[in-house]
């Protein structure tokens, strides 16, 4: 007795659906209504190989959303009814309209096959499509037909088969994503219906998830029938609704709608060239000179160098005015406590510590609200689709450079962010080469040595570490996809979304989000960063005479100390002594270890730390006076050597942490850790003894 195989037909209207149909089934067919209705049910059956193959022919639909009938039939008995294969019949002369319905499919989580029917319309229009690409990208195989000549209809059946039996190559399951914003809210969603036990396991939790924030009424209908729409549910549901409403200044589902082209948009970009006279809409106008194959490359650079000029620039005003006041709270709590270690703790180690970082928050703002932009324009995802054959000499794909950009930010979220990639080894490779990606708690760094070496080419300058970094990433991942992770990236569909107008509201709140947590950070990691080293510097208590003595040969006033003077004075300078041999090749001293150091903690810490070490009071990167000490006992070159380390040495504990986390090894993150001191120590090796060798102080 032969195996049985149920199939639904469903597709576009004016697809060639029913001549598939007909084609597959022949005279084998009968029909009748859909229960209930009067929209026309047909079934039919054929035999191929071994099976015998059961063929029922849904109503044609634009869409699965639940406006009308025909797509509540359709939806229902997919969703439902479980067909073991689901084929959709698509216009290839028209895919972007019609891939609509597939993105929708896909995300039912289904067995899935794509019929490019009218092949030979779509050829002669001058659409030249590669199947095999377009099949990888989706997850879906991809087969073309003729319908009117009954072309192809083998190779579908075919392709049924091996489907049914989970032999195709090219069937996997993905997702389509939909930003970061929307993303967070599917999951919350998704948690709280993969908590109950209600649910028929038939139904997608991500897809049911999706479907409630686009406010469909046939999903709370069905959740409701089943007791499953709780008020906690219902709560979330709205929760989520109300904070996307504030973001985007449109309801979800058009969002959605949107993010669904992009992805439409991306894949098609890949995998189809249109003919000449195609008409394309706004955002294909914008691309050809963003995306330009010549104009792409020089117009991103040019875009992140003035993001950073613009972040540098503006900066310095508010940056002015809260040095000045966290030098007015100094002053009064100088003259409201009395002289003593609380006074000190609370001047030289907390406001000291903490206030340089506080004064450079307008620059984390500034770049995040820059960074808000490149998302919110759409913007984002062409850079990522501009880097893409970049990244493919690395193993990767464009879809990695997108944690890569976050990574200018936060290395952290960026880290997180890595989760959106499908594959472990893509995952895994990315998460190694984000922190050489210069993230915002550096920035202060640059800004000081920057602003105290080279103060009229301060931003160029800084630029020049960004640049430097993205070039380590480059030969860095080479390095990685040959050693660790051998093998090709997974295909993937880069999503393209059209261009928006950014609203000025979801533009704050995308910057408040991020530079939030450096607030955050201010009060727990800097804090006690800035009490530790304030410990350090100040025991075992020393007198003022040794203090001076000392102080004076830090600067180099003395050359010739006595025994009882060169001894370390406190825990840091002990600390830094013992660790200097390992600096000195770079022409770093014993203070710069021990920033280096404390960097480990936060990288704003190595201001306060300077600040400490060079006995400057109401230290930051603003300071003047902390300028004037570095310059001292420091060269241009060695400047530019000492930032280069500060971008390449592992960012921050959090850093690690998260490394530890998204890998779930301590392993990597012990890797991750090594490779980079021992990368950034050989990088500002050669840039110190290379520059002097060209002549250069």
């Amino acid at each position: 007795m032969p195996k049985t195989i149920t199939i639904a037909l469903t597709g576009n209207p004016n697809s060639g659906k029913t001549t598939i149909f007909n084609n597959l089934t022949g005279a084998r067919q009968k029909v009748g209504n859909w229960g209930g209705v009067t929209v026309e049910m047909k079934k039919g059956l054929c035999r191929h190989g071994d099976y015998s193959i059961r063929v029922v022919d849904l109503p044609g639909t634009y869409s699965l959303t639940a406006y009308s009938i025909e797509e509540i039939i359709a939806r229902n008995y997919i969703v439902e009814e479980r067909p073991d294969v689901v084929v959709d019949v698509i216009d290839a002369s028209n895919l972007e309209r019609n891939l609509y319905l597939a993105t929708q499919l896909i995300e039912l989580d289904v067995k899935l096959i794509f019929v490019l029917n009218m092949a030979d319309v779509a050829k002669n229009r001058g659409f030249r499509i590669d199947a095999e690409t377009l099949g990888r990208l989706l997850g879906v195989p991809v087969v073309f037909t003729v319908g009117t000549r009954n072309e192809g209809t083998k190779e579908v059946l075919d392709k049924v088969v091996q489907v049914y039996e989970d032999s195709d190559t090219n069937s996997r399951n993905i997702y389509v994503h939909y930003g970061r914003e929307i993303e967070e809210e599917i999951v919350k969603i998704q948690n709280l219906l993969n908590c109950d036990a209600k649910i028929d396991r038939s139904y997608s939790p991500r897809w049911l998830s999706v479907k409630l924030l686009e406010n469909d009424p046939e999903v709370r209908k069905t959740l409701q029938q089943k007791q499953c729409l709780d008020e906690k549910l219902v709560k979330q549901v709205n929760q989520s609704c109300e904070h996307l409403k504030s973001i985007f200044k449109d309801d979800p589902e058009s969002v959605i709608t949107e993010r669904r082209y992009g992805f439409i948009s991306g894949a098609l970009r890949e995998t189809m060239k249109s003919p000449p006279w195609d008409r394309r809409y706004l955002s294909d106008q914008i691309d050809k000179i963003l995306t330009n194959r010549l104009l792409g490359f020089p117009l991103f650079f040019f875009f992140i160098w003035l993001m950073f000029k613009f972040t540098f620039d503006l900066g310095n005003y508010p940056m002015e005015w809260i040095d000045q006041g966290v030098v007015a709270l100094q002053s009064w709590v100088r003259w409201v406590i009395p002289s003593g270690l609380f006074r000190d703790l609370l001047v030289e180690g907390i406001l000291s510590g903490v206030g340089s970082v506080l004064v450079f928050l307008p620059n984390i703002f500034i770049l995040f609200f820059c960074i808000a932009i490149f998302e919110d324009t759409g913007y984002m995802a062409r850079a990522a689709f501009i880097m893409d054959k970049i990244m493919h000499s690395m193993g990767l794909h464009g879809k990695s450079f997108i944690p890569m950009i976050m990574g200018f930010g936060c290395t952290v979220p960026a880290i997180m962010a890595t989760r959106t990639l499908e594959s472990r080894r893509d995952r895994f490779l990315t998460i190694l080469l984000l922190p050489l990606i210069s993230c915002s708690a550096r920035l202060p760094v640059y800004i000081l040595l920057a602003g105290a070496f080279f103060h009229r080419h301060a931003g160029n300058v800084i630029f020049s570490i960004y640049i430097l970094g993205i070039v380590l990433v480059l030969l860095l991942g080479q390095i990685f996809k040959r050693v660790l992770f051998p093998g090709q990236a997974e295909p993937f569909v880069l999503e393209l979304p059209p261009y928006r107008m950014p609203t000025l509201k979801g533009l704050v709140i995308h910057m408040w989000e991020r530079g939030s947590l450096f607030l955050k950070k201010m009060g727990t990691v800097i804090l006690v960063g800035a009490v530790i080293v304030w410990f350090l510097s100040t025991f075992p208590r020393q007198n003022p005479a040794e203090h001076d003595v000392r102080g004076a040969v830090s600067r180099g006033e003395v050359s010739s100390p006595g025994s009882e003077v060169i001894q370390p004075l406190s825990y840091l300078e002990k600390i830094g002594y013992t660790l200097e041999p390992l600096v000195t090749p770079l022409g770093f001293d014993w203070r710069h270890s021990v920033a280096l150091l404390t960097g480990f903690v936060a990288k704003e810490v190595i201001i306060s730390t300077m600040g400490v070490l060079y006995h400057v009071k109401d230290a930051n990167e603003e300071s003047e006076s902390l300028r004037q000490a570095i310059r001292s006992s420091m060269t241009p070159l060695t400047a530019y050597a000492l930032m280069a380390f500060v971008l390449i040495y592992t960012p921050c504990l959090a850093t690690v942490a998260a490394i530890r986390r998204e890998t779930g090894s301590w392993r990597w993150a012990h890797f991750s850790v090594g490779v980079s001191l021992l990368l950034a120590w050989a990088v500002a090796f050669v840039i110190y003894r290379a520059g002097q060798g060209l002549g250069f102080s």
